[in-house]
């Protein structure tokens, strides 16, 4: 199928511009760009299939167990509902901490607004080692309704994918799909990007970003700011 896809440039070259008095070197400028455009959607597409391809993963343990909003005690395999995929994220919001990981709450902010839509197609889980009340309140707080949320029971799960360091007492966060079959929970993709693993004046992160955030401010003139991170609240001083 690659080899039939017309060239990326042939198909920028179909670019019409909508105003008259765009100059020569922005039209071609904006029409190298978007060739390149087009080159990442179809890798981002390749990146998509690879991923579907990927052999089965590991089975995940049975001990490890999960306080769901209902107060119940499950464990992951109970998680899946009606479906036979698990979205999980793994949030910074320990028991030692006053509030939440800015960060992830700017990645659940939006993955809260399509929670009622992911729900059709998949399980979704947001589990940190907070008390799962911690969490509601503040997801009632930020407005989020459609949001599972799950207290990690000891922090055998959060040690175990990377999200606790026990002796540095120190969270990560950690984004996880997971597949059920058998009644088992099995590993399918968990991110894996490391800090020896980010480019220089970067942030670690894969591919492919999930926060808007960074994708809106990729689309501006000044970018990302490398030294700039978003806030729980700009109200203050």
């Amino acid at each position: 199928m690659a080899d039939r896809l017309v060239p990326a440039k042939e198909l920028a070259a179909k670019r019409k511009p909508r105003f008259s008095n765009e100059g020569s070197a922005y039209a071609k400028a904006r029409e190298a760009l978007l060739a390149e455009e087009i080159e990442v959607r179809r890798h981002l597409g390749r990146l998509a299939r690879q991923n579907r391809e990927l052999p089965e993963g590991p089975e995940m343990p049975d001990s490890w167990k999960f306080v769901g909003m209902n107060g119940g005690e499950v464990g992951l395999a109970e998680m899946f509902g009606q479906h036979d995929t698990l979205v999980l994220y793994h949030w910074m919001y320990g028991p030692e901490r006053n509030r939440p990981c800015p960060m992830c709450t700017n990645l659940l902010g939006p993955l809260a607004g399509n929670a009622a839509d992911l729900r059709q197609r998949a399980a979704l889980a947001v589990v940190s080692r907070s008390r799962v009340e911690r969490m509601v309140a503040f997801g009632v707080e930020r407005g989020w309704r459609d949001l599972p949320f799950y207290q990690a029971v000891g922090d055998d799960f959060s040690v175990a994918i990377g999200g606790f360091d026990p002796e540095k007492h120190g969270e990560m966060p950690v984004l996880m799909v997971l597949q059920r079959k058998d009644g088992k929970a099995r590993l399918h993709w968990m991110g894996e990007t490391t800090m020896a693993m980010a480019d220089p004046g970067e942030d670690p992160r894969g591919a492919v970003d999930l926060s808007p955030l960074w994708n809106v401010l990729d689309l501006t003139p000044a970018g990302r700011d490398p030294k700039w991170y978003p806030r729980l609240s700009y109200g203050g001083p």
